[in-house]
């Protein structure tokens, strides 16, 4: 693995993680899953190291760096087989946009405890009907007339609400020059009456669980709404989901090069004829070969994105995390399938810990964004390409 494009800092950050990844490993994660418990431990040691923090403020606890530094900790967690799918939710988008458009006194009340992990965040913006469609949104929010607002809706696919202290909600409000309803989001704490949630049962073995979410005319405090009202808009919207996309693709990235590695490893002394390792035949390894490049080629364009966000062009950002998003799936899904299709009847085994990567690897060409919507994004954003919907 290269990292000829990174700081020393960054390299030294990367060494270890990978250190920390390797002290839990693949089997605590799926013990945990299997189990229905969550990583508890390593996000607490994470957090305690500043490695969840590591793209947040220092004046709030954080390490100061950006999405650069955030996603070279998933990626290495991930590589180690220990990935944590609440860092692209907690410090990536909720901390992000927080960070940027929270006022003062939300700064001080959520970073240093999303830093750190004594805190935790889930992000609700899918809905039922909506789907990809984030302008079919229904969730609304009007004022109560007492300066605070009612927020009223359905959530679904919302990970790990169960464990968070809150969710950053987004909704609708209504443009008072327009209006028009426009983008807005609200910090609803996990315990405020009328915001429950139901448990959605998936086939995915993972530690963190889906919930479909119930905003029953919940009401909030005037400073539940990120930032000030007259700035919310789209702007917030994607400063979340562009962090959002990077670190999907970090998370692919490190799921291909476990498999990946696992695969190697096993073509090496694996042999069947005439006492030759299986890797010395160009049938298994140069499969193995063509998923090192994809996974290389996704990193690249991960850390173009990541450049570009961090340099403050959210647009140039938009289009490379969405390009990396997309290859870093299909790259993760080929090293994947490619890893078990290597180690045969053992690649399907529990012993080698790699067939529950089948499901988990397909997710990624779903969530947090469809690889149909990257594709309708980059023809019509890129291309210049007319819509067809």
């Amino acid at each position: 693995m290269s990292t000829v494009l990174e700081t020393e800092e960054q390299k030294a950050l990367r060494a270890a993680v990978a250190a920390l990844g390797k002290r839990f490993g693949r089997d605590y994660s799926t013990g945990l899953a299997r189990k229905g418990e969550h990583p508890r431990e390593l996000w607490s040691e994470a957090g305690k190291l500043g490695y969840l923090g590591v793209n947040l403020p220092e004046e709030y606890g954080g390490g100061g760096g950006g999405m650069a530094e955030l996603s070279i900790v998933l990626e290495e967690l991930g590589a180690a087989g220990s990935p944590l799918l609440m860092m692209v939710v907690s410090p990536a988008i909720c901390g992000t946009v927080i960070a940027r458009f929270g006022t003062e006194a939300q700064k001080r009340a959520w970073l240093p405890g999303l830093s750190d992990g004594s805190l935790t965040m889930s992000f609700g913006i899918t809905e039922p009907d909506a789907g990809s469609n984030s302008h079919r949104i229904t969730t609304t929010a009007r004022r109560d007339g007492e300066g605070g607002w009612i927020l009223s809706g359905r959530k679904v696919f919302i990970s790990g609400v169960d464990i968070s202290d809150a969710t950053l909600i987004v909704g609708r409000t209504e443009d008072a020059r327009s209006g028009s309803l426009k983008p807005c989001l609200f910090i609803v704490p996990r315990e405020t009456p009328g915001f429950t949630r139901s448990h959605i049962e998936m086939e995915l073995q993972a530690a963190e669980k889906q919930f479909e979410l119930v905003l029953d005319d919940v009401r909030l405090p005037a400073d539940a709404l990120v930032g000030e009202e007259a700035d919310t808009g789209l702007l917030q919207l994607f400063a979340g989901l562009n962090p959002e996309r990077i670190m999907g693709a970090a998370f692919s990235i490190g799921m291909g090069r476990y498999a990946l590695e696992r695969a190697v490893d096993y073509a090496r002394t694996r042999t069947v004829w005439k006492g030759a390792a299986i890797g010395a035949h160009q049938a298994i390894a140069h499969p193995l070969a063509q998923a090192h490049i994809e996974l290389e080629l996704s990193r690249l364009m991960m850390q173009k994105a990541a450049k570009l966000y961090d340099d403050g062009d959210d647009i140039g950002a938009g289009e490379a995390a969405n390009m990396a998003k997309y290859a870093a799936a299909e790259a993760c899904v080929r090293a994947v399938d490619q890893a078990v299709h290597t180690l045969g009847g053992n690649g399907l085994t529990r012993e080698y810990g790699l067939a529950s990567l089948i499901t988990a690897a397909r997710v990624s060409r779903i969530a947090p964004v469809s690889r149909e919507m990257i594709l309708n994004y980059v023809s019509h954003q890129t291309l210049g390409l007319p819509k067809s919907y």
